[in-house]
């Protein structure tokens, strides 16, 4: 998945803040566990809080049992990508923004290849609608898919 590849960049700003040795990876329980509840926000400087914020907000506000490690956050994350290419961004665009308002580094190149996995699994969903005669499921794939596409 996606978010399987999403860094956090100002990781070790995040440690020397917190005095805690923090994963990298943006979408790692412990990550998202030390984001969600261990973190004085005060002590953090305004860019980096800012993104923070905007992270928790974006991808940690669900009401799970077992949030943060429900899937949620990468479920919406995944879907963040999606919504941004359908706005018109390609995966540099996207790469860029993600870093600019969440601190999330990803590759230019991995956003690519998720794209392309969406296409051929939106192509497959569509193809069974249309066997199974579901029209508004196929309208909808085609509608995601020339978004997707472009």
């Amino acid at each position: 998945m996606i978010a399987d590849r999403a860094r956090f960049r100002a990781v070790r700003k995040l440690e020397r803040a917190t005095g805690m040795r923090i994963p990298d990876l943006a979408f790692h329980v412990a990550f998202l566990e030390v984001v969600s509840s261990g973190i004085n926000f005060e002590y953090l400087d305004g860019p980096l809080r800012a993104q923070l914020l905007e992270f928790v907000r974006e991808f940690l506000s669900c009401g799970c049992r077992d949030s943060p490690d429900c899937g949620c956050p990468e479920r919406r994350f995944a879907r963040k990508v999606l919504e941004l290419r359908e706005e018109g961004l390609d995966h540099r665009q996207i790469s860029v923004h993600l870093l600019e308002e969440y601190g999330i580094d990803l590759y230019p190149a991995d956003i690519l290849s998720y794209l392309e996995e969406s296409v051929h699994v939106l192509e497959a969903i569509r193809e069974v609608a249309r066997i199974q005669g579901s029209e508004t499921i196929r309208a909808n794939c085609d509608r995601h898919l020339r978004r997707i596409v472009g």
